[in-house]
């Protein structure tokens, strides 16, 4: 038996299968964070995700046991873990180049997150896993002494490939990515990798761990949502942030980099955008607004703003994110209102613990381009209306493109199936507010003179109530992303393009 064929011990399978699948699995869950700038984090993105690593592996599992079968050599499945190791440590530094490109390319043809995620993924990070697919099957064939002990040798490394996969989702998940970046647990799992290829390799594996361990000196690489000055980037738990100051003022950008999810200017509250409208939803209530909760706080932009106009307004600020609210205290001066109270948690659990009555509850929590499922069924607006004080009111944001109404209809219907009047205002042509009122709008009330233009549109664009849905959209089925995807598809197919707008009426200039 020459060298090259020689079986290697089971210590040596064991690790190396090991090893492979922690690698496996660390680079799945790194490209869900290498993704989000550039795509969110919705079910879509993950759909992508999962699907095409199964079908790598899948491809990885048949091609490795016929490949084991012609060649079984122990050589040759080392410089594959090699290999595979090595893709994974150049990944972080070609990834973002090649999505920036890839990104500004299907912006401009609207493409959305499912086309984008799904290419990215397979050309990006589905190659490793494929790779890496190979080791188990090949794994079992080297180590195979009988026939009648392949049950058990395929049990035991199937369970150490398993094993390490486990390591391999917490471990980044909860320690890693939150702790050094995602950059550098990419480049510490091809370290692993490549230490895991060294008992069947010899010095070389060891060697190229160790040049792989020294590119973890490398800083992690900036991804730019904006021209203007960078104030703040940073990994959460949760998504990447970052924040641009560009003519002095502050943006945030959340995931996909190309949102802005809240902006701070320090001579004014207003901004020219979306939350300007939110502040003109008071003229729906028969009073002054005394309690406010924000679902989807951000930075704050809203809150603050009621602060400045209403200042009595007890408000709840709901971010699901610690940081982005930590973000927000910093850098976007939401400290500035004393009756603020900030509270990180999710929307609707939030909801469901909290036991006080708001006038107004603004929903406008995005994973863009995507309103999350649960907050857009038929129980979450009950338990919204049963959070409203007598007289209260409801504001969703939604996205839409012209021509296209079928996610603004599906939500307004289900809002009308629970409340007594539901109304839609098409503030912009890509947002439309759908507002659910728990007593009939008789007249519109008026609110601070530096915000009424704006509800002058409000008056003049406000729709007549809303007919209540024959099939609301529940907690067992809400296709908001399918909805949203065939919505920006098909307005990319008629040349349309998703372009930041202004409000009709600025009152900020």
């Amino acid at each position: 038996m020459t060298a090259a064929s020689a079986r290697p011990s089971a210590r040596a399978l064991s690790a190396l299968v090991f090893g492979a699948g922690t690698g496996t699995l660390a680079v799945e869950i790194s490209a869900s964070r290498l993704l989000a700038p550039y795509y969110g984090s919705s079910t879509i993105v993950w759909a992508n995700l999962i699907g095409l690593v199964l079908l790598a592996l899948s491809l990885g599992y048949w091609l490795g046991g016929k490949l084991a079968d012609r060649r079984p050599e122990p050589r040759l499945l080392g410089l594959l873990v090699l290999g595979a190791g090595l893709y994974v440590a150049i990944l972080p530094f070609v990834t973002d180049p090649i999505l920036d490109v890839a990104a500004r390319g299907l912006d401009r043809l609207s493409a959305g997150a499912v086309v984008g995620s799904f290419f990215a993924t397979l050309v990006l990070f589905a190659p490793p896993v494929f790779v890496l697919g190979m080791v188990s099957p090949f794994a079992i064939r080297l180590a195979l002494d009988t026939v009648g002990s392949a049950g058990e040798v395929a049990g035991r490394l199937y369970a150490l490939s398993t094993a390490g996969s486990l390591l391999g989702t917490f471990l980044p998940a909860l320690v890693t990515i939150p702790l050094i970046g995602t950059q550098r647990t990419l480049i510490a799992s091809a370290a692993v990798l490549a230490a895991a290829s060294s008992p069947l390799l010899g010095g070389r594996g060891l060697a190229a761990a160790a040049a792989v361990g020294t590119l973890l000196a490398v800083p992690p690489g900036v991804i730019k949502a904006s021209d203007g000055r960078i104030l703040h980037e940073e990994e959460s738990r949760y998504q990447f942030i970052q924040v641009v100051e560009r003519g002095g003022v502050r943006r945030l950008y959340l995931n996909e980099g190309v949102a802005v999810h809240s902006v701070y200017r320090p001579d004014t509250v207003l901004t020219g955008g979306l939350w300007d409208a939110l502040l003109v939803i008071p003229a729906l209530l028969d009073r002054e607004p005394r309690s406010l909760a924000v679902l989807g706080n951000a930075g704050g932009t809203v809150a603050r703003a009621y602060g400045s106009f209403w200042p009595e307004v007890e408000i709840d600020g709901v971010e699901i994110d610690p940081a982005v609210s930590d973000v927000g205290l910093r850098l976007f001066g939401m400290g500035e209102n004393p009756r603020l109270r900030v509270v990180d948690a999710d929307a609707r659990p939030f909801l469901r613990r909290t036991d006080r009555r708001y006038d107004v509850i603004i929903v406008d929590a995005y994973h863009q381009p995507y309103v999350p499922f649960y907050l857009a069924t038929r129980q979450f607006f009950e338990l919204a209306r049963s959070r409203l004080a007598p007289g209260g009111v409801l504001a969703l944001n939604v996205a839409t493109v012209p021509g296209d109404r079928r996610l603004r209809d599906a939500l307004a219907g289900t809002v009308a199936a629970v409340f007594p009047e539901a109304r839609v205002w098409p503030v912009l042509r890509f947002n439309h507010f759908v507002v659910g009122l728990t007593d009939p709008l008789r007249s519109h009330r008026q609110v601070p003179a530096p915000l009424r233009a704006l509800a002058g549109l409000l008056e003049s664009q406000l729709s007549a109530p809303v007919a209540a849905s024959a099939d609301p959209w529940t907690d067992d089925r809400a296709p908001v992303e399918w909805v949203t995807d065939r919505m920006i598809l098909e307005y990319a197919a008629r040349g349309g393009r998703l372009d930041e707008e202004p409000l009709p009426t600025s009152p900020s200039k």
